[in-house]
C-alpha cells in the first residue's frame, strides 16, 4: 500500500490559517493597526476603498522594519513578540502569533514600504498569493505603510460570501472604534472612498470618546474606579435613564485589549438592577489592569475571548465598583427612615356612598352550615354583586362578526356580543368555541401590511416638522443610514446629514404622532442592522415591522364598537392573520371541549 499522507503546500497552509484569521476586511485592519500600535506609533491612517474590498491602505510612523525584517515577517509563526512559550504569560503587545501577515499575503496583493528611524532607504516588497513578485530599494518615511488590493481575490467563495460594502464598512469602524478607544494617546485617522470618518488627536480618554460617539454622551457618563489586589478597574458607565433596548455602546479592555467576556457583563447589568427597565441595556467603557499570568489570550485566533484566572473575585469588585458609582453620584434613589419633626400623613375620610359596612365577628359561625339554604336565598344577589364588579374590566359591544378565514370555521355565531377584556383582549364565541384575539399583535399585523404596501409601492408622504429633531449615529451605523435613505423616505422619513454622524428628521409619517421620532429611527435602524442581510425586501419588512409596533394601539386601550369593527376587517382581511410577522400568536381558539372540561366534575 503507498503511502497518503503528504505536508501541504505553504500557499494553501496559509490560505487555511487565513480562514481563521482573516474572515473579512475588517480583520485585516484590526491586524495591521494592531501592528503599528506594538511599533509604537503615534499616528495612524487607515484608507479603505469599497469597504476594504478594493484596497485597505494602514499607514503609520512606528519603528519600522529592516530589509531582512520586512522579508521575514510574511512567514508564518514570524514575530518579533515572543520567543517561548513562558512569554504568552507575560504579554505587553496586541500581537504574539506571527500569523497575521502571512494570513494576509495569502489571500491578496500585499505592497509594504517601510524605513527604519536609522537608515536612509527604505524597503518595497510586493506580495500575492504568499508569493514574492517584487523586494526593491525605496525612498519613504520612517514608519510602514501597507497597501492590501483585491481582498480574498484567489478565495472566490470567500469574496461571494461578504456582505454589502455598509455592512462591511461597519464592521471596520467597530474595529477601528476598539483600537482607538484603549489607545487615547495615540492619533487616528479613518477615510472611506476618500471622505474622511474619524480624524482622533491623541486626547484623554473621556474626549475620545466623545470624539468617537458624540459629545451628547458626556453628560450621561458616571466614572467607575477601584485599586485592589486583584485587579485595577477604571472607566465609565452610563447613567440609568440613558438606558436603552438597543443601539448602546458596552466595551470591555484588559490590559489594553479588547475583549468580549458576557460574564462580566452581567456583573455591570446586575448592578443596574431596578434601576432600569427589564429588557433595556446601559452603555458602559470599562478597562482592566491584570496581570498577564492570571490571564490567557490565547484561546481564540481573534483574541477577543480571553480567560480570567479568578473571574469570580473580579465579577465581585466589578459589581461592588459599578454600585458605588451609581451611589456617588446619587444615581440610586435614596431612602430616608427619619421621621423626626416629620407632619403626620393626614386621613381622609371616606364618603358615605363608600364607607364599609360594619362587619360583626361570630366566633360560633360555620360557613357550611345550611349551606344549599343560603346560597339559593342569595343566590341573585351574590351573582349580581360578582357581575358589576367585573364591569371594570369586561366591557360589552355589540357586534356582527366578519366571515373567519379557517375552513373549519365557516362562520361565526351571529347576534352575540363582543368583550374586550382589560384593554388586551377581544372575546368572541364561534361555532367551535370560544375566540381571544390580541388587539396589539392584531393591530401590528394591520400596521405591518399597510407600511409595507407603503414602503415597496414608495407611497408614503412624510409630514415636515416645525423644529427638526437631530439624531446621532457612530459613524458604522451612518454607513447604514446612507444605504437605507430610500426606505426611510417611502415611510414617511425625510432624514438630512449634517455631518459626523448627525441627521436632521425634517419629515416623519403622520402615523406616529405622538411618538419620539429619534427613538423611533433608532429602533428601525438597529433592526436592519441585526437583520443583515443583503437583501432589500427583509431590509423593507424590518422597517416595516419596527414602525408598525411603534404606531400599534398600547396595551390597556379600551376601543369602541366602530374601532373594533375596523380593525378585525382589517385583521381578517390580511393573508396570514394568525400571526405577527415575527411569528407571534394573535388569536386563538378555545373550543367547547375544552371549556368543559375546565368545569368538569373532579
Amino acid at each position: 500500500m503507498s503511502d497518503i499522507i503528504h505536508l501541504l503546500p505553504d500557499s494553501v497552509a496559509n490560505q487555511i490559517a487565513a480562514g481563521e484569521v482573516i474572515q473579512r476586511p475588517a480583520s485585516v485592519v484590526k491586524e495591521l493597526v494592531e501592528n503599528a500600535i506594538d511599533a509604537s506609533a503615534r499616528e495612524i491612517h487607515v484608507l479603505v476603498t469599497d469597504a476594504g474590498k478594493t484596497n485597505i491602505q494602514v499607514i503609520d510612523d512606528g519603528k519600522g522594519m529592516s530589509e531582512t525584517d520586512a522579508r521575514l515577517s510574511f512567514e508564518r509563526h514570524a514575530t518579533s513578540k515572543i520567543k517561548n512559550a513562558a512569554d504568552l504569560f507575560a504579554l505587553h503587545t496586541m500581537g504574539f502569533r506571527g500569523e497575521a501577515l502571512a494570513s494576509i499575503a495569502a489571500v491578496a496583493e500585499v505592497e509594504l514600504k517601510t524605513r527604519t528611524a536609522g537608515e536612509d532607504l527604505g524597503t518595497r516588497i510586493v506580495i500575492s498569493g504568499s508569493k514574492l513578485e517584487a523586494q526593491e530599494v525605496v525612498s519613504c518615511p520612517k514608519g510602514s505603510n501597507f497597501s492590501i488590493k483585491n481582498l480574498f481575490f484567489n478565495v472566490p467563495a470567500r469574496r461571494k460570501f461578504l456582505k454589502a460594502n455598509s455592512t462591511e464598512l461597519r464592521n471596520i469602524c467597530d474595529e477601528f472604534q476598539r483600537i482607538a478607544l484603549v489607545n487615547p494617546d495615540v492619533a487616528f485617522h479613518l477615510y472611506s472612498n476618500d471622505a474622511e470618518l474619524f480624524n482622533l488627536p491623541a486626547m484623554p480618554l473621556r474626549q475620545r470618546i466623545m470624539g468617537i460617539f458624540g459629545k451628547k454622551l458626556n453628560k450621561d457618563l458616571l466614572s467607575v474606579e477601584v485599586d485592589t489586589t486583584l485587579v485595577k478597574i477604571s472607566g465609565y458607565v452610563g447613567k440609568p435613564e440613558t438606558s436603552r433596548k438597543n443601539g448602546v455602546h458596552q466595551y470591555f479592555f484588559v490590559n489594553g485589549r479588547y475583549m468580549y467576556h458576557p460574564y462580566f457583563r452581567k456583573a455591570v447589568m446586575e448592578a443596574f438592577d431596578k434601576l432600569i427597565p427589564v429588557g433595556e441595556q446601559i452603555s458602559y467603557f470599562i478597562y482592566f489592569e491584570v496581570d498577564p499570568a492570571n490571564i490567557d489570550v490565547n484561546i481564540h485566533p481573534t483574541k477577543t475571548e480571553i480567560k480570567f484566572e479568578n473571574e469570580q473575585g473580579i465579577w465581585q469588585i466589578l459589581f461592588a465598583a459599578v454600585k458605588e458609582s451609581l451611589g456617588r453620584f446619587n444615581a440610586v434613589p435614596s431612602i430616608d427612615f427619619d421621621t423626626e419633626d416629620m407632619p403626620d400623613i393626614p386621613a381622609f375620610e371616606q364618603s358615605a356612598a363608600v364607607k364599609p359596612p360594619t362587619v360583626h365577628y361570630n366566633p360560633a359561625f360555620n360557613p357550611f352550615d345550611n349551606y344549599e339554604e343560603r346560597t339559593t336565598k342569595h343566590n341573585g344577589a351574590t351573582v349580581a354583586a360578582l357581575y358589576e364588579s367585573l364591569l371594570p374590566d369586561v366591557v360589552e359591544e355589540k357586534h356582527e362578526h366578519p366571515t373567519l378565514p379557517y375552513a373549519e370555521e365557516p362562520a361565526v355565531t351571529t347576534g352575540e356580543q363582543y368583550l374586550t377584556y382589560k384593554g388586551r383582549y377581544i372575546l368572541t364565541s364561534v361555532k367551535s368555541g370560544l375566540m381571544l384575539i390580541d388587539q396589539h399583535r392584531a393591530h401590528i399585523r394591520v400596521l405591518f401590511e399597510q407600511f409595507r404596501e407603503q414602503i415597496r409601492g414608495r407611497k408614503g408622504v412624510a409630514q415636515g416638522v416645525l423644529f427638526p429633531e437631530i439624531v446621532q449615529f457612530t459613524m458604522g451605523e451612518a454607513a447604514t443610514v446612507d444605504q437605507l435613505t430610500e426606505e426611510f423616505s417611502a415611510v414617511g422619513f425625510e432624514l438630512t446629514p449634517l455631518g459626523n454622524g448627525s441627521y436632521a428628521i425634517n419629515g416623519v409619517p403622520s402615523e406616529i404622532e405622538g411618538l419620539n421620532p429619534v427613538e423611533l429611527v433608532r429602533n428601525m435602524l438597529h433592526a436592519a442592522i441585526e437583520k443583515d442581510n443583503n437583501i432589500k425586501e427583509d431590509i423593507q419588512d424590518t422597517l416595516a415591522l419596527t414602525l408598525a409596533r411603534a404606531a400599534a394601539i398600547v396595551y390597556g386601550q379600551v376601543l369602541t364598537q366602530q374601532e373594533i369593527t375596523t380593525l378585525l376587517n382589517n385583521l381578517f382581511a390580511c393573508v396570514t392573520p394568525n400571526y405577527t410577522p415575527d411569528g407571534l400568536t394573535v388569536l386563538t381558539i378555545v373550543t367547547d371541549e375544552e371549556l368543559g372540561k375546565l368545569f368538569a366534575r373532579q
